[in-house]
């Protein structure tokens, strides 16, 4: 699921080398920490979230395949 994040924020944001994400992961639930560059993090939320809720749902999606919960994590730590 992290290459998956990784992969589509890549396409959304305009700095796609800055594009991080760090898996802190248990047995049924994992965190998923997106961090982007703090020009590009616009890109990721999106007008009112939604760009964020549907990089959710699609983790959803997956995730019930895989039995397990996820949660994305967004924030903007790298600075360029």
């Amino acid at each position: 699921m992290k290459m998956l994040i990784e992969t589509m924020v890549r396409a959304l944001v305009d700095e796609p080398d800055f594009v991080s994400v760090k898996e802190i992961g248990g047995m049924h639930t994992s965190i998923l920490e997106l961090k982007v560059c703090k020009s590009d993090i616009g890109k990721v939320i999106g007008k009112q979230g939604r760009t964020a809720d549907a990089l959710r749902t699609i983790l959803n999606a997956v995730s019930v395949k895989l039995n397990k919960r996820v949660f994305l994590d967004i924030m903007n730590e790298l600075n360029h």
